[in-house]
């Protein structure tokens, strides 16, 4: 029985769409018009006012400071935030993350993980009982 080959076209990347717009469409319209496309915490967040610091943040965005650092984790990446690299904070460093379509109407904090893998090393000299008896030469 012979096999039959395919041959396999390259994959096409697709233009990135939220609910039926492009970034840049995106990017056109108005608070009031993007607030009905928001998932709905983060449109609750929209109508109950952003915080001055958030408002902040948005300010700097939109004079296009380059390095910009943030601790606000709780802010939503808003379409004219696509493209540009801000630093988030995790508690202990600021870590660089350049803002993509797909993470549109999500949150800073969600890209700037807090916890790391722990990775245990072996047990040293005088970690534990057994190592007391193991010669130094």
């Amino acid at each position: 029985m012979a096999k039959k080959t395919q041959k396999r076209l390259p994959r096409r990347r697709e233009e990135f769409t939220y609910r039926g717009y492009t970034i840049e469409q995106l990017q056109q319209m108005g608070a009031s018009e993007l607030v009905p496309l928001m998932p709905a915490r983060a449109r609750r967040k929209f109508n109950r006012g952003l915080a001055r610091d958030h408002e902040g943040l948005l300010a700097k965005v939109r004079a296009g400071d380059e390095g910009i650092r943030t601790h606000l984790r709780d802010m939503i990446i808003m379409p004219e935030m696509i493209g540009k690299t801000i630093e988030i904070h995790n508690g202990k460093e600021f870590v660089a993350v350049e803002l993509q379509p797909e993470s549109v109407f999500h949150y800073l904090g969600e890209f700037s993980l807090t916890r790391r893998r722990v990775s245990h090393g072996t047990a040293g000299i005088g970690a534990t009982r057994s190592s007391k008896y193991v010669p130094l030469k």
